[in-house]
């Protein structure tokens, strides 16, 4: 039986061609999360990696932490980007992609 999970994914910042705001200043990566609601099989635990997709793109993401939320009604599993760098292609997958959504910390 499949799960809804909502993952909330933080990126390393890509230093060859950042995210810009609107008034086109770099992003700070360590305040923005990515969300997306997703079903799983089971809930992942931290230290476990899991499959996400953004367009044609698949990478891995790193489980840091998975805690249900009583307001959401589902698990929300936080992650890492499972490589140390992203590449300009996955980042730009996911800006891109309606269903992943950023969206800032503050």
């Amino acid at each position: 039986m499949s799960k809804p999970i909502e993952v909330r994914l933080r990126i390393p910042k890509n230093n060859k061609a950042p995210l810009l705001d609107d008034g086109g200043y770099p992003l700070d990566m360590a305040n923005v999360r990515f969300r997306k609601t997703m079903s799983v099989e089971a809930i992942p635990k931290p230290g476990e990696t899991i499959e996400l997709t953004a367009g044609s793109r698949t990478f891995r993401g790193v489980v840091t932490m998975a805690n249900w939320s009583e307001a959401d009604g589902l698990f929300i599993v936080t992650c890492q980007y499972g490589l140390r760098s992203i590449s300009v292609d996955d980042q730009n997958a996911l800006v891109a992609d309606a269903e992943w959504q950023m969206a800032p910390l503050i």
